[in-house]
C-alpha cells in the first residue's frame, strides 16, 4: 500500500484513483496484490478484458493525474512483489518473444522451466514465446513427463497469438486443465509491449507500466540465478544488465548466470566472449556459465 505523509498527498492520490477509474475501469492503484490471469482475462473476448483496455488506456493516458496512476499502480506492484517473493526461491528463464508453440526453442525452454521448477519458482517476462514455455514447464513441474508432453500437444495447436489471441488463449486453457495442482510460477510483463498479451502459465502476474522498472524487477527478484536461452536485442540487454549487477556485488550476492547454446552466443550473437571478459577478476567470473543443453543449465542452478 502506497501511504500518503500529508493531505495533500492523500489529495493527489484521490485524484489519480479518480482518473484510473474513470478511464479503466478496475484499475486499483492502491491493490495489494499480484494480478492472476483470471484478473486480466476477465471476459470471454480478448478485445473486452482488463489486460487490453489496460493497454489502450496507457498508450493514451496523458494527463498529469493519469501519469500519476501509473506511476502509483506500479508502486503497488512493487509492494505487492516484494511479499510474494518472500520465503521463496526464484530462478529467471529469459528468452525470445517469437519461439513459436511446438518449436524446438519451444519445447526446450518448457523442458528448462519444468525441471528448474522442482527446486524452484520459475520467473519469465510474462509474455509468449520461450517466456510462455518456462512458464508452462514450471506450472508442470511436479507433474508427469506424459502430462507435460500433452500438455505441449495441446497449445501447439494453437502455434502463436497471431492472428488470433482467443484462439491462443483457449489452447492454453486446455492445457492448464491437466495440472491440477500446479506449482507457482511468476510472469512479469508490461503494458508498454501490450501487443503481445500475457500468458496464461505463470500463476501470478506482477504487470507493469513502466518497462524500464519492470526489467530492473525482474532481474533483481531472481535471486538462484537466471538461464538465458538464445534470443535477439531484448536478451541480449537482459545478459548484460545482470552482468552489470553481478560485476558490483560483493560475492556472496552473486548470482549465477547459465547462457544455453553455444554457437548462438558465441557466433550468431558473441554476447559470451564479452561477459567473460567483463567477469574476469571479478567475484562474477565463477558464476558465469556457457552450455549446450537445458538440462545442463538446470544442473548448474541445482
Amino acid at each position: 500500500m502506497v501511504e500518503s505523509r500529508t493531505p495533500t498527498d492523500q489529495q493527489w492520490q484521490d485524484q489519480a484513483g479518480a482518473a484510473a477509474e474513470a478511464h479503466l475501469p478496475g484499475l486499483d492503484v492502491n491493490r495489494g496484490t499480484l494480478y492472476s490471469p483470471a484478473d486480466l482475462y476477465d471476459r470471454p473476448g480478448y478485445a473486452d478484458t482488463f489486460d487490453a483496455r489496460a493497454y489502450a488506456w496507457a498508450r493514451e493516458a496523458c494527463t498529469p493525474a493519469e501519469a500519476l496512476a501509473e506511476v502509483l499502480h506500479d508502486q503497488a506492484i512493487d509492494n505487492a512483489l516484494a511479499a510474494w517473493v518472500r520465503e521463496r526461491s526464484l530462478v529467471g528463464v529469459m528468452g525470445g518473444h517469437a519461439a513459436d508453440r511446438g518449436t524446438p526453442g519451444y519445447v526446450d525452454a518448457a523442458r528448462l522451466g519444468a525441471l528448474l521448477g522442482r527446486g524452484h519458482v520459475v520467473a519469465t517476462g510474462g509474455g509468449p514465446g520461450a517466456m510462455e514455455a518456462a512458464n508452462l514447464g514450471g506450472r508442470f513441474a511436479t507433474t508427469s513427463p506424459e502430462t507435460l508432453t500433452e500438455a505441449l500437444r495441446l497449445v501447439c495447436a494453437v502455434p502463436s497469438f497471431r492472428p488470433s489471441i482467443d484462439a491462443w488463449v483457449e489452447a492454453a486453457r486446455r492445457a492448464i486443465e491437466l495440472a491440477s495442482e500446479p506449482e507457482a510460477s511468476l510472469g512479469v510483463p508490461t503494458w508498454h509491449y501490450g501487443h503481445e498479451p500475457p500468458n496464461l502459465f505463470a500463476t501470478s502476474v506482477a504487470k507493469y507500466f513502466r518497462n524500464a522498472l519492470r526489467e530492473a524487477i525482474l532481474l533483481q527478484v531472481c535471486d538462484a540465478g537466471i538461464v538465458f536461452l538464445p534470443g535477439a536485442g531484448g536478451t541480449v540487454q537482459e545478459v548484460f544488465q545482470d552482468a552489470c549487477e553481478n560485476y558490483y556485488a560483493a560475492e556472496e550476492d552473486v548470482a549465477p548466470m547459465v547462457l544455453v547454446g553455444r554457437e548462438h552466443w558465441t557466433g550468431h550473437l558473441p554476447a559470451w566472449p564479452l561477459l567473460q571478459a567483463l567477469a574476469r577478476g571479478r567475484a562474477m567470473e565463477a558464476h558465469i556459465h556457457l552450455v549446450d543443453t537445458v538440462e545442463e543449465a538446470a544442473a548448474l542452478i541445482g
